[in-house]
């Protein structure tokens, strides 16, 4: 396994703290880099500032609004990504209860009650058996905090906004991994299984009691998936 790049984009409310344990099993052969998801209003626009500051060729890999991201790479200049990795992530656009669900934590952040937004979203994020892990919950924590409420509000206008990107999954060339949590709440299983039976040659992972984080909840998982995925 040759030394590569590789842009990871985290998640809505995430920062690079998402991909900690990918960033120490893997920065010592590869190169690593984290992609600002927080600076643009949109998804194209994400990806655009991503592709200025990337290097030519890079291994991508994206968790939930980070694989939105990704995707829209993929479509603005597939040629660059030597390998894609989508981790609990969908392709869909949100449904309206979901839309529903983004205006309102937007109305929170606007109105200065941005720390009610982390207790609204800890019990969709992780497995139930999670639900009373401190040190998992602090970290999570930390990186809404350091989010803050001005780049929470850019991403989920960047999510409600962004294409349904289905109709491109067929087109993807390049080695594909797309992984998910089997007790995923946000973007369930069902729709990685969708992704995957769409992308050729694409492999699927179900991690299992794992819940919407998986970078974080089973990182050993992930980085054998990974770590097979650079190999391809």
């Amino acid at each position: 396994m040759g030394r590569q790049h590789i842009v990871f984009v985290p998640g809505l409310n995430c920062t690079a703290e998402l991909f900690r344990p990918q960033i120490d099993a893997l920065g010592a052969d590869h190169d690593i880099h984290i992609a600002d998801h927080g600076s643009d209003d949109s998804i194209a626009g994400i990806a655009k500032s991503l592709l200025a500051a990337a290097p030519p060729r890079f291994a991508l890999a994206g968790l939930s609004m980070g694989g939105y991201v990704a995707l829209e790479v993929m479509r603005q200049a597939p040629r660059r990504v030597t390998r894609l990795a989508l981790l609990d992530t969908r392709a869909s656009p949100d449904n309206p209860q979901d839309a529903e669900i983004r205006h309102m934590l937007i109305k929170l952040a606007e109105i200065g009650k941005f720390d009610d937004v982390h207790p609204m979203l800890w019990p969709r994020l992780v497995n139930p058996s999670r639900f009373g892990d401190k040190a998992l919950e602090v970290v999570v924590r930390t990186m809404a905090e350091d989010t803050g409420p001005k780049r929470f509000i850019r991403q989920q206008r960047a999510v409600l906004g962004r294409n349904d990107l289905r109709g491109d999954l067929g087109a993807i060339g390049c080695p594909t991994l797309v992984l998910v949590g089997g007790q995923d709440a946000v973007t369930p299983p069902f729709m990685s299984e969708d992704m995957a039976s769409v992308i050729p040659g694409s492999t699927l992972t179900i991690v299992p009691d794992c819940g919407h984080l998986a970078t974080l909840e089973c990182p050993e998982a992930v980085n054998d998936a990974l770590t097979e995925w650079l190999q391809r």
